[in-house]
Order: structure tokens, then C-alpha cells, then sequence
């Protein structure tokens, strides 16, 4: 039989009380959840284990990360071909009338953002919508 020692550990207040529950829970005496615990933590196959869930963990994000620099280079390229597109075809307004086309725009930037909002409320994305129709159309196109 080994000879257990003292040790007195520090805890917040949150976490206190989370061991009080579930030594409650239990049935069983504080200091026992707390050896597991640390048991569970120093063993080598539970390092492995934590080892292989931390890879995962960075693995998921890794994908995700890149996936967001791929629709963030979408959006980039499809709002320069906008900009692009816009100032090749937007002839400058007459002097006379840039006020009433400025009114018109902020009415219409207004809208904009109102769909925009209503869009973004029901989780519909344009990245998505643009990949189902290319995939659409490649599928459509004869001997694919």
C-alpha cells in the first residue's frame, strides 16, 4: 500500500465548484476526482490521446481557415470584375443632375442593404448559390 501525501491545490471559483458537482454526483471524495484527474493527464496514452484530438482540433481549423481564404479571394476578384465593369460603362453625369443621382444612389444603396441583411438573416450565401450553378451548368453541358 503506497503512502498518499498532501498537496493543496489552488482553483477558482468556477472550477471548484464543477469538482463539488461532480464529486456530488458521484459520491465520491474531491481529492479522488482530482488524483484521476491528474492521473488521467500524466498518463502517456492520454498525452497521445490529447495529442491526436489537438491535431484534429487544428486539422478541422486548418480546412476551415483555408476555406474562408478561398471564398474571402472570391469575393475580391468578383468585386474588382464589378468595379472593373462599372467604371468602364458608367459615362460621368452632366453637372445638372448629380444631385438627383446622388439621392437615387443613396436610395438604392439602401435597398442594397436592407437584402443584404435579409439574405445574411436566412443564411444565404452567393459563393454557394454561384458553385450550384457552375456545377449545374458543367452538368448540363453535353458529353460531361
Amino acid at each position: 500500500m503506497s503512502v498518499k501525501q498532501r498537496l493543496s491545490v489552488y482553483l477558482d471559483a468556477d472550477m471548484m465548484a464543477r469538482l463539488e458537482n461532480l464529486a456530488a454526483k458521484e459520491r465520491a471524495p474531491k481529492s479522488s476526482i482530482a488524483e484521476a484527474a491528474i492521473i488521467s493527464f500524466l498518463t502517456a496514452d492520454d498525452a497521445d490521446r490529447w495529442e491526436a484530438a489537438l491535431t484534429r482540433r487544428l486539422d478541422r481549423l486548418s480546412r476551415s481557415v483555408d476555406r474562408m481564404e478561398r471564398d474571402l479571394e472570391f469575393s475580391v476578384e468578383a468585386l474588382a470584375l464589378y468595379i472593373r465593369a462599372w467604371l468602364t460603362a458608367t459615362p460621368p453625369l452632366p453637372e445638372g443632375t448629380q444631385a438627383a443621382a446622388q439621392a437615387k444612389g443613396r436610395e438604392r444603396y439602401q435597398s442594397f442593404v436592407e437584402a443584404l441583411g435579409r439574405r445574411l438573416t436566412k443564411g444565404q450565401r452567393m459563393a454557394k448559390e454561384v458553385l450550384e450553378e457552375i456545377q449545374t451548368d458543367a452538368s448540363d453541358q453535353p458529353g460531361e
